[in-house]
C-alpha cells in the first residue's frame, strides 16, 4: 500500500479488519446472508453466501468455512482456524475484484490497491442504525469510493463513481450486517450495477 502503511491504521481499517466480529457467536453455527445482484448493465441474481463455524482449536477461535454463492457461481475459499475476522466480508470484495477485473480488463492487485488506499486514506465513517430480527440495532456505517481521483482513471471512466459500503455492528451475529457496492448510472437512469451481501438468519447446528 505503499506510503499508506506508513501511518496509523484508519478508523475503517480498524472497524473492518481489526476487530473480532465472531467474538458475539459461538460454534457450532450457520451465518446466511443473501446475495443480490441487480442493475442494468448485466442480467441480475440472487443467491446464498454461508459462513459456518465449528470448534476450533484454539479455546473461544472458531474454524470457520466459507461457502460463496452457489453452483457455477461458487467461488472456493480457504478455510481459516482460529478465525476473528468475518470472512464474508473478504469474499465479498474479492467477488467484486474479480468482477472489476472481468468488466474492465484490469488488474485483480490495482483494483485492490485502490480499496485499501481508500479505506486507509478517504472512508467515511457515520453511525448506522437499521433493523434485524425486529429490533432497532446500531451500529457503524463505512463508506469509500475508490476511484475518485484515480490517476489511471480513464481506463475505465465508467467506474469512477462506483461506491463500496460497509455497515457493522456488535449487535448483530457475526458482527457484519451488510456490505455493497453501487455503480450509478447517467443521470435519470437506473443503477449500472448494485451488488449487496446481506445478513439474514443464523442456525445452530446439531454437531
Amino acid at each position: 500500500m505503499g506510503a499508506a502503511t506508513a501511518q496509523a491504521i484508519s478508523p475503517a481499517e480498524t472497524l473492518l479488519f481489526q476487530t473480532n466480529h465472531l467474538k458475539n457467536v459461538r460454534a457450532p453455527l450457520t451465518l446466511t446472508y443473501a446475495f443480490r445482484k441487480a442493475g442494468s448493465l448485466e442480467p441480475g441474481f440472487d443467491d446464498t453466501v454461508e459462513v459456518v463455524l465449528a470448534e476450533g482449536e484454539a479455546a473461544g477461535k472458531p474454524s470457520v468455512t466459507m461457502h460463496f454463492l452457489s453452483g457455477t457461481r461458487q467461488r472456493q475459499t480457504p478455510g481459516v482456524e482460529g478465525a476473528e475476522g468475518n470472512p464474508a466480508l473478504l469474499g465479498f470484495l474479492e467477488h467484486d475484484i474479480a468482477e472489476m477485473k472481468r468488466l474492465t480488463g484490469g488488474s485483480s492487485n490495482y483494483f485492490r490497491k485502490r480499496i485499501r488506499l481508500a479505506l486507509a486514506e478517504a472512508a467515511q465513517v457515520r453511525p448506522a442504525h437499521f433493523t434485524y430480527g425486529g429490533k432497532r440495532v446500531d451500529g457503524r456505517e463505512v463508506s469509500i469510493e475508490p476511484y475518485r481521483n484515480d490517476p489511471l482513471a480513464k481506463r475505465f471512466e465508467q467506474y469512477v463513481p462506483k461506491r463500496y459500503t460497509f455497515v457493522i455492528s456488535a449487535q448483530v451475529p457475526g458482527g457484519v450486517y451488510r456490505v455493497g457496492s453501487a455503480l450509478a448510472g447517467p443521470a435519470g437512469n437506473a443503477p449500472l450495477m448494485n451488488q449487496t451481501l446481506t445478513l439474514v438468519s443464523t442456525t445452530k447446528d446439531k454437531r
